[in-house]
Formats: structure tokens, C-alpha cells, sequence
């Protein structure tokens, strides 16, 4: 798959959350965030597993034999399910969103930076700062102009 296709998917994917988030947010509001979340991880577990049994090569690895803290990644799902269900009815999308993408740009240059969780270093550059000062001055403006329209 080429580089282009991939970005591509992982701008899809984003949307996709958003959307995810959206509809998590009235479904929470209606029937309580931890039902949601739950009917989330439900119809993803079980949509997951037939991916696995129909599509998943067999790997020489299994979950119980990899390093534990590897499996404690499945629990930041669960976090950000509940946060982003609680928070959108509250912040709307477009904020929860880019809070979220501020968030994650955040540790993700702290993870390049310092080659954390075994990935490759990749050296903080002014680029990348300023990057993230715009990301954060958008949330602001995002953030003061819904306070603003409430």
C-alpha cells in the first residue's frame, strides 16, 4: 500500500471518529455512558472476532505470550470511549475532536522524541512545536466560539 493510500485511510478513519463520537454522545445522553461504551466494545469484540477467524493469519505469537504491558493498551480505549461520550454533548464535536487530536499529537511527539514503547526516535523539531502551538490556538478558537454560540 503506498504512503499516499495510507494517510488517506488514516484521514477516513479520524472522520470516522468523529462521527463514532457524535452519535456515542446522544446514544450516552439517552441511555447513560456506560451502556454506551459497552455497546461500543460489544459490537466491536464481536466484529473483531470474525475478522479474526476469517481474515487473521496465524501469528507464532500469542496475547498471552507478549510482554503484559503491551495489553495495557486495550484499557486507554475504554478511557476514551467514556471521556468522548461524556464530553461531546457537553463540548461538541468539532472540540472534543480536536482536543482529542491535540491530546494525541501531544504524547505522540513525546513518543518520537524519546523513542518510548519501543518505536524509533524521531527528534522534536520547531516544526513540530509550531505545529502543535496552532493545533492548541485552534482548540481555543474552536472552544470560545462554541462557549460563545451556548
Amino acid at each position: 500500500m503506498n504512503l499516499f493510500l495510507l494517510l488517506l485511510l488514516v484521514v477516513v478513519a479520524g472522520a470516522v471518529l468523529s462521527v463514532q463520537a457524535a452519535i456515542n454522545g446522544r446514544l450516552g445522553q439517552t441511555v447513560g455512558v456506560l451502556r454506551s461504551s459497552l455497546l461500543t466494545f460489544v459490537v466491536g469484540t464481536v466484529v473483531t472476532g470474525l475478522l479474526i477467524v476469517f481474515f487473521e493469519p496465524a501469528h507464532a505469537v500469542s496475547l498471552l505470550d507478549v510482554p503484559k504491558w503491551q495489553l495495557g493498551g486495550a484499557l486507554f480505549g475504554v478511557v476514551y470511549m467514556m471521556v468522548m461520550v461524556g464530553a461531546v454533548p457537553r463540548v461538541g464535536t468539532a472540540v472534543a475532536t480536536v482536543a482529542v487530536i491535540l491530546g494525541q499529537l501531544a504524547m505522540g511527539m513525546l513518543i518520537d522524541n524519546f523513542g518510548w514503547l519501543g518505536n524509533p526516535a524521531m527528534a522534536l523539531s520547531e516544526s513540530r512545536v509550531l505545529a502543535m502551538a496552532c493545533l492548541a490556538l485552534a482548540l481555543v478558537f474552536m472552544y470560545r466560539s462554541s462557549a460563545r454560540q451556548a
